[in-house]
């Protein structure tokens, strides 16, 4: 009997190495490596409340779809469409103080919806100005991963120079798009007790 010898071309043998991985376990996808929340991502993001608050009251003055303009605050501003928030405006009360939907909210700031029938419109108050300040001068801020609290005061002017202080706590969340959103807004006017 004669032996035969059998040999394998070197092609064979690098196919069947590529084809094990050459014993590897696969490689776990790479997580998006963010920049950590900044007390300054915090402010921009108060100051974007500020400013998106006048644009309602300015639309509204001006006979523009203030509507629109208050739908697209809830979506940019507000985490609405992305998850719950927790809204507790200053003027509200009773069975109406807080607010856990979109539509709520928009009825806090633009009244007319008969189910939310002692909502005049904050938001169409003549404002002129708006303006934030946080706590211990940044102190008030809490950054925590993906999420973020700030408390301290948001003063409100109107077009006859009359302001308003109120005191104010965010919450805001970073999406998905990198932009913090409010999760929290709690309101109310400072206590005073004379």
């Amino acid at each position: 009997m004669t032996k035969k010898s059998f040999t394998f071309p070197m092609s064979a043998i690098l196919i069947a190495v590529l084809a094990t991985g050459c014993g590897r376990k696969p490689e776990k996808p790479v997580a998006e490596v963010r920049a950590p929340i900044t007390v300054q991502d915090v402010n921009d993001a108060q100051q974007g409340w500020c400013d998106a608050l006048l644009s309602i009251s300015k639309a509204y003055a001006e006979g523009g779809d203030y509507k629109a303009i208050a739908d697209g605050v809830l979506s940019n501003t507000y985490n609405y469409d992305n998850g719950t928030v927790l809204f507790n405006p200053t003027l509200t009360f009773g069975a109406q103080n807080f607010r856990l939907d979109k539509e709520g909210a928009a009825a806090y700031f633009i009244g007319g919806n008969p189910k939310y029938p002692n909502d005049t419109g904050f938001a169409l108050k003549p404002w002129v100005s708006c303006s934030y300040t946080n706590a211990g001068n940044n102190s008030g801020v809490l950054i925590e991963g993906e999420i973020a609290g700030a408390m301290g005061n948001v003063v409100l002017i109107d077009n006859t120079g009359s302001e308003t202080t109120v005191d104010k706590f965010f919450a805001f969340k970073r999406g998905a798009d990198g932009k913090l959103r409010i999760i929290v807004h709690k309101s109310s006017l400072p206590f005073n007790p004379s």
